[in-house]
């Protein structure tokens, strides 16, 4: 009985080397003069150190395919396969990356015809960047349409590995809203977000702490959105906007959201209190979107002329300004534009400044501060030495709009809906020293299929250097009590 086990296993194992055998190239091979499709499309990309693995599918017909990883000391990973998926094995994909660093990798991919022959296409070489990538990214999942907030949640991401976690749910909330989440840069783990609706308020957390706060008081008009951490973590400022939204029937803007009225305001943590940024002529404007220099001592906005009750949405354009600050005395200098938009016949959104302090890079659309509908909608860089602005190479013919800077200055994720123009998916890619950019890499993802059967949008992404684990126990107790009210100073 012994002898017939080990005869069956031996046949077994002998079977499984030819099975093995056949999925290797071997007789002549045929070279094919042209790029294998992949997706995603991870071919003559920079790459992270310490990224997650780039699987991906082998988009030509074959009964079998094979893919080889090299480096310039040889071999490092083989793959077999028979319906084309590439699963790279962690382990030896990060020894490979991490040996590897500033170097090049080369990618040999080969498919067999059912009559049993290989064949080789044009072999793609990818370079691993000398500098990481943050641990982590923070994005809110939401439909598509962005009118409901059904099923809303902020998630995070190790880029690292696959693993993903929930960090805030609204079904833990009584379904409202949470959106708005800002990080102060990567410099700490001061964190907050909004949430609209009966539990509404801003929830901020930091050190471990976590508080929920009402940051609109009876002297304003409207209440605090699109935040932005000043790097000493003591101050936050807000935009003041009333909002309005448009729903189109028979347009490929299916919404289109414009303000009606904004201006800007500073919330101080410490202090708890909310005070109005006074600029000269503010009455005269609509301010939005700010964004601190990472040094502090500037505020960055966007600015376009007030509007009157017979407004076309198509006219407004906005313009990137700039004032001084002083953080000790809260006190604001004199307004500065920055880009003048509107002399292109443009208009500007979402301004980041990269860590370092060395560009700023906004969206750029033809109208509105609110481009997530606008197709022609373009990353644009400013080098803040020269304040010349430049458009980036990683754009596409559909919309690319809110990014965000690894605390590195090194890498840009951003939001395209390169894929299927509807459906917002997050890409990275390299920034050189001199700011251009790399050919941008969506987010990979264990599955390589996973975003042809995912349908919602990645909005708001966010690098972060911290991982912040939040029990929804948590949530859902601070979500129950009052919001402590905020100080309203006059200045």
């Amino acid at each position: 009985m012994c002898t017939f086990f080990t005869k069956q296993l031996n046949l077994i194992f002998i079977l499984l080397l030819m099975y093995g055998c056949n999925y290797q190239p071997d007789g002549k091979i045929i070279s094919i003069e042209k790029k294998a499709v992949l997706e995603p499309d991870y071919s003559e990309v920079t790459i992270p150190p310490n990224i997650a693995p780039l699987n991906f599918v082998i988009k030509e017909p074959g009964s079998a395919y094979f893919v080889r990883f090299t480096t310039e000391t040889g071999t490092e990973i083989e793959i077999s396969s028979r319906d084309g998926k590439i699963l790279i094995p962690e382990k030896k994909w990060r020894k490979m990356l991490q040996n590897n660093i500033g170097k090049e990798f080369k990618v040999e991919t080969y498919t067999r015809d059912q009559e049993g022959k290989w064949s080789k296409f044009n072999t793609l070489t990818n370079k691993i960047a000398p500098e990481p990538i943050d641990s982590y990214l923070y994005y809110r999942l939401v439909f598509p349409g962005y009118e409901s907030w059904s099923e809303l949640s902020i998630n995070y991401r190790n880029l690292e590995n696959f693993k993903t976690k929930s960090l805030i749910e609204n079904s833990v909330a009584d379904d409202n809203c949470v959106n708005c989440h800002a990080f102060n840069n990567g410099k700490t783990d001061d964190f907050l977000f909004h949430m609209r609706g009966s539990l509404g308020g801003t929830y901020f957390y930091s050190k471990g702490e976590f508080r929920k706060t009402n940051l609109k008081t009876k002297e304003m008009k409207n209440g605090a959105v699109y935040p932005r951490w000043h790097p000493s973590g003591k101050f936050v400022a807000f935009s003041s906007n009333k909002i309005t939204q448009r729903f189109h029937a028979a347009d490929n803007k299916k919404v289109e959201v414009t303000d009606l009225e904004s201006s800007l305001v500073l919330y101080d943590v410490v202090k708890n209190e909310i005070m109005d940024i006074k600029l000269a002529n503010r009455d005269k404007f609509m301010d939005t979107y700010p964004e601190w220099s990472p040094d502090g001592k500037y505020l960055y906005f966007c600015r376009a002329a007030q509007i009157d009750k017979t407004y076309d949405y198509k006219l407004i354009k906005y313009n990137l300004y700039r004032v001084s600050f002083d953080s000790d005395k809260r006190i604001f200098g004199e307004v500065e534009l920055v880009f003048d938009a509107l002399r292109l016949n443009k208009s500007i959104s979402f301004p980041r400044i990269s860590p370092d302090g060395r560009f700023l890079v906004l969206t750029v659309a033809d109208y509105g501060c609110f481009p997530i509908w606008h197709k022609e909608a373009d990353l644009y860089s400013i080098d803040l030495e020269n304040f010349k602005a430049s458009r980036l190479d990683l754009n596409s013919e559909y919309t690319d709009s809110y990014h965000s800077w690894s605390s590195n200055s090194k890498w840009l994720v951003f939001s395209s809906k390169r894929g299927d123009g509807l459906t917002a998916r997050p890409y990275i890619a390299y920034i050189e020293g001199n700011g251009v950019s790399n050919k941008p890499f969506i987010l990979p993802q264990e599955d390589p299929e996973f975003y042809q059967q995912f349908l919602k949008s990645f909005n708001i992404p966010e690098f972060s250097t911290f991982e912040i684990n939040l029990n929804p126990g948590v949530i859902r107790k601070l979500a129950m009590t009052e919001a402590i009210p905020a100080k309203w100073y006059k200045n």
